[in-house]
């Protein structure tokens, strides 16, 4: 060790030998700023302290850099690093509790994946790159790398789109934490891209240590894409972070962890979704137009109604947000982050819900704004009276009177995350809420800088691990699975279940299944179905009654969560307005609930199952309006034919059953079967 404290370890990659600098310190560190990093050239990198003290002072350094860069920090306490040449960094923070380091490894940028952050672009006002988003998570301490990793020192122009999609494609990385004898070892499983020229034996990995994890570094060893390390030095936490290298980018970090306590030793996957939520049924409810009765409250009238969704199916409840707001009946735009809207109830009637949620088994999420608040919030008041004001620097301004928001948005104004005061305050508003709830459902997750996000995730994993993370971005980042969120939105299947009931061809929704892969998603990474939500017209108004049951059947047959829109189920036509309970279509309603007991009770439907084409031949009906497809699950295999023409198709499809598990009614016709909307029929994995 020398005296600044530092181990110093040679490593080999090919031909090239460097030196890593790398930190010692113990596994808790209030102020710390988190996992490492993995960017390429130019990607920003927002350095912020977590859990903040806004009468603090904190101060950024760059304590080791590549020799060619030139690249130098503010005097901010909240800062980016915008890296110009491949290699490592070290950046140091100084916080009231002690010294801290962040290792941050740069790839060349030719190797960035086409959906990074690049300083200057898609920027948030006031911060560089994508809000302050820098597509990476890392770990610090050792580096290691085995196999073939396709790395050039001194390339730095980053990949275009067509370069990174037509060249090979981003691979994907799982890690594999086991307990072998007496080490610890962690196995990395790297994927090529399906279509790219590379196999999985092309691929190299890079290991990197946690900073924050007191770990004896001589005692590592990597090979073979493993790393190991003897438990009789593994200390009370270990987080072990890596990238898959190819020649045509690297892949989204994963992280594996090791946990002691006394002689036993726990393995965990933090980044995998919890195991409960990706095969939830998730039914959305727009909260003031959930009933047309003025003399119940929103609240009561969910309780009221919670043996019909228990009915349903449903796991899961997603709420719009109940805070106070404005004037706009969505609640979107907040007044008050630590107060239940007082048309909605109080917070006691808020805690009646939950607890009669989950007396029946059924999950709640909290609807989460942290990108903005309110232009009626008392602190925006105070801060449109001038550059005097206190809450001035709590948000972004366009111009001297203008606060800086998104699409025009005329009643809110986006937060200055740049700021600790609003940092701190968004944090203490997070916990005021997380002991009641099972998960979060995150807004505008893509108008929030990533490093927050990050801190809030392990924030809400160290209250409970099984907490659900869900970003609403538009479209999908793969990023966001590296220690940010644990499901997504999938808006590519959504917009194309809405091409499909426009006209377009319905084998093209696998096409918007595989683009979870080509993007660069890896196995693990979890989404959320649905073809209606608050922000989009109903489908049945827009598309028909037919094709909306089929888009319905995709959403429970295909890899994911399912989600319904409160009243999509009985067929209400309006978006945001009350629920037509009287005039509910009862036979959609008991479709809805086959749909999800199927899901439920076939094991070939589950999230983790896999999904493959078949061979089908449309013998009746408009063949660009059938698709099917095969889901498998070890011995249990099962053939979804989905119809969404207005007239029943009748499809060879390769099964060995004939009874359609929604319905339990016999669809078989010589060879073949015959679709309404879909039907989900048992096979033989061998038949796929």
């Amino acid at each position: 060790m020398t005296d600044s404290g530092y181990i110093y370890i040679v490593q080999e990659r090919g031909n090239v030998y460097r030196k890593a600098q790398v930190s010692v310190h113990s596994s808790w560190n209030m102020n710390h700023p988190g996992p490492p990093r993995f960017v390429g050239v130019g990607e920003s990198v927002e350095l912020a302290p977590r859990d903040p003290d806004p009468n603090a002072s904190y101060a950024w350094q760059i304590v080791q850099s590549p020799e060619d860069s030139e690249e130098t920090l503010g005097n901010n306490a909240v800062e980016y690093l915008v890296p110009d040449e491949p290699g490592t960094y070290v950046v140091g923070l100084t916080a009231p509790e002690g010294e801290h380091r962040l290792t941050v490894r740069v790839f060349p940028g030719n190797r960035v994946p086409a959906s990074a952050a690049v300083a200057g672009q898609s920027g948030h006002s006031g911060r560089s790159g994508r809000s302050g988003r820098s597509g990476r998570s890392g770990y610090s301490g050792q580096s290691g790398v085995s196999g073939p990793s396709g790395y050039s020192a001194g390339e730095s122009d980053r990949a275009t789109t067509a370069e990174a999609e037509g060249g090979g494609g981003r691979p994907r990385l799982a890690l594999h934490p086991v307990i072998e004898g007496d080490q610890a070892v962690v196995k990395a499983d790297p994927r090529a891209h399906p279509d790219g020229p590379e196999t999985d034996a092309d691929l190299g990995v890079e290991f990197l240590l946690d900073d924050r994890d007191d770990i004896d570094e001589a005692a590592v060893t990597v090979d073979d894409r493993e790393l190991r390390i003897p438990l009789d030095v593994l200390p009370d936490r270990a987080r072990i972070h890596a990238v898959a290298i190819g020649e045509y980018g690297y892949s989204v970090p994963d992280m594996a962890e090791f946990t002691r306590e006394g002689d036993e030793v726990t393995t965990h996957r933090p980044y995998v979704p919890p195991a409960w939520a990706g095969d939830s049924f998730i039914y959305e409810i727009y909260v003031r137009s959930f009933t047309s009765d003025d003399e119940e409250s929103p609240f009561d009238a969910i309780i009221d109604r919670l043996e019909y969704i228990e009915s349903l199916g449903v796991d899961v409840l997603w709420l719009t947000p109940v805070l106070e707001n404005d004037h706009a009946p969505h609640g979107y735009n907040i007044t008050d982050f630590f107060s239940i809207a007082e048309d909605l109830g109080t917070r006691e009637d808020y805690e009646r819900l939950i607890e009669a949620a989950h007396d029946r088994g059924i999950k709640v999420l909290f609807d989460v704004v942290l990108n903005h608040s309110a232009r009626t919030h008392p602190f925006f008041e105070n801060a449109a009276e001038g550059p005097d004001s206190e809450y001035r620097d709590w948000y972004e301004w366009r111009t001297e009177t203008q606060p800086e928001t998104y699409f025009e948005w005329e009643h809110i104004a986006n937060f200055n995350f740049g700021n600790l005061e609003v940092r701190r305050h968004l944090l203490d508003a997070v916990d005021q809420w997380i002991d009641l709830v099972d998960g979060f459902r995150c807004d505008m997750a893509w108008a929030v800088p990533d490093n927050f996000w990050r801190e809030l995730h392990d924030r809400c994993k160290a209250h409970d691990s099984d907490f659900l993370l869900l970003d609403e971005t538009i479209p999908y980042i793969p990023e966001f699975q590296a220690g940010l969120f644990d499901m997504h939105f999938d808006s590519t299947t959504y917009f194309t279940l809405r091409q499909i009931g426009d006209g377009q061809e319905a084998d093209t929704v696998l096409n918007a299944i595989d683009d979870r892969v080509d993007t660069g998603f890896p196995d693990h990474a979890g989404f959320m179905l649905y073809s209606e939500n608050h922000d989009e017209s109903r489908y049945i108004a827009d598309c028909g009654r037919p094709a909306a049951e089929a888009a319905m059947g995709a959403v429970f047959t295909l890899p994911g969560a399912p989600m319904i829109y409160a009243g999509q189920e009985f067929g209400q036509r309006g978006r945001r307005d009350d629920l037509a309970w009287e005039h509910a279509h009862e036979d959609l309603q008991e479709y809805v609930s086959e749909l999800a007991a199927t899901r439920h009770d076939q094991p070939a439907l589950s999230a983790e199952a896999g999904t493959t084409r078949v061979d089908y031949d449309v013998r009746e009906g408009a063949s660009d309006r059938v698709t099917a497809y095969g889901r498998v699950a070890g011995d249990d295999a099962v053939v979804v034919v989905l119809n969404f023409g207005p007239e029943p198709a009748t499809v060879g499809v390769p099964t060995t059953g004939d009874t359609d598990a929604v319905s339990g009614e016999s669809v078989a016709t010589d060879g073949a079967v015959t679709v309404d909307n879909v039907v989900v029929v048992p096979t033989s994995p061998d038949e796929l």
